[in-house]
């Protein structure tokens, strides 16, 4: 009677791992194609078509995350760019084609962008939260014809904001606007400020939504995931970095550019495996008091970095995610962090093999 007891209640424990019928493993982000870019028309019908599904399916992985901006999507006024709305259509048709799951991303806002501080009138204007959650009435009544099983929501990728609570209150209320009308769509919810694992103590999740996948993203220790990446401060930095170990040698910076160097004087230390053990744990504990799955929906390098160290890096999260059940989502498939060649697709076999080892 003991063992059966024991039996009834691992199983139980298991069914509250998966986010309803929306199981996933392992994916890729399919970016900059309908969300940070300005490519339009054929040459956006060009840059990712239905052979891109095919080869993600081929190379092993499971699902897809797909961002979406509103400046693609609607007009200024509010009116829906129907192109777009197409290539959504076509996207999630061609996936489920190939057996691939598919998140559905609302990646930046008119009123928000991750990366550009400018951009974050979100919290203080009441008009544009309206217009969020209006972004996912007219979303949900788009999608809501596809199997709960394959299409899941993002509502909104890393939000940035001074108070934690302004997050909550926000997500929580397009969370609310979305069950009325898809009690069992499972949605994807991540932390503030950039969905770090370190904030995930300031989350508050709906009670007894058993239809959510908790989220979160790491590019750690950034000098290195993003060496000599145009867009931040250590931009013009020539030296080395490196994983595992020192990121950077601290006794022989005089030579190079100090505003670049002082930009990365906050992430100057020693990273190794335990660095994201340590790093993802607070996001493991919420998601273990919740019972409900974990997901990574981006981490990845820059193809900048030294390719036997990014295999360090790429393995060392690969481990920790398999040690604590996390699934993920590699940032991304073509274009700035590739995992394939843009123009042939052919894998980067040197960290294809690494992700899915048994490829």
């Amino acid at each position: 009677m003991k063992k059966i007891l024991i039996t009834i209640l691992t199983l139980a424990m298991g069914a509250n791992m998966y986010a309803g019928d929306f199981v996933i493993k392992r994916g890729v982000n399919v970016s900059h194609w309908l969300s940070q870019t300005n490519i339009r028309g054929q040459e956006r019908a060009k840059y990712v078509t239905e052979e891109d599904f095919k080869q993600i399916k081929e190379n092993g992985f499971d699902h897809v995350r797909l961002p979406i901006d509103e400046e693609q999507f609607w007009t200024e006024d509010g009116k829906q760019e129907k192109k777009a709305f197409k290539l959504l259509d076509n996207t999630i048709k061609w996936s489920i084609k190939n057996n691939l799951k598919v998140i559905v991303d609302l990646h930046t806002l008119r009123s928000h962008h991750f990366n550009i501080p400018d951009r974050r009138t979100l919290w203080e204007e009441e008009g544009a939260q309206k217009d969020f959650i209006n972004f996912w009435r007219q979303l949900s009544a788009k999608l809501n014809k596809y199997p709960n099983d394959m299409v899941a929501y993002e509502m909104m990728n890393e939000a940035v904001a001074d108070d934690p609570e302004d997050w909550n209150k926000l997500i929580n209320w397009a969370i609310s606007e979305v069950r009325q009308l898809e009690p069992e769509r499972t949605i994807i919810m991540g932390s503030v400020n950039w969905q770090q694992a370190e904030t995930f103590p300031h989350l508050k999740v709906p009670a007894g939504d058993n239809n959510i996948i908790l989220s979160f993203h790491t590019y750690t220790p950034l000098p290195f995931t993003h060496w000599k990446a145009g867009w931040t401060g250590w931009a013009r930095y020539e030296g080395p970095v490196n994983y595992p170990g020192d990121l950077i040698p601290v006794d022989d910076l005089s030579g190079y550019d100090q505003e670049a160097v002082t930009a990365m004087k906050d992430f100057i230390g020693t990273y190794s495996k335990e660095t994201f053990v340590n790093e993802f744990r607070p996001a493991i504990d919420k998601a273990r008091e919740l019972g409900l799955p974990l997901y990574c929906g981006e981490f990845g390098c820059f193809p900048t970095t030294d390719m036997r160290m990014r295999q360090q890096w790429y393995k060392d999260i690969m481990e920790v995610c398999n040690d604590n059940g996390i699934a993920w989502c590699h940032w991304n498939w073509k274009n700035d962090f590739p995992m394939v060649d843009e123009e042939t697709l052919k894998p980067i076999d040197e960290l294809m093999n690494i992700l899915i080892p048994e490829k």
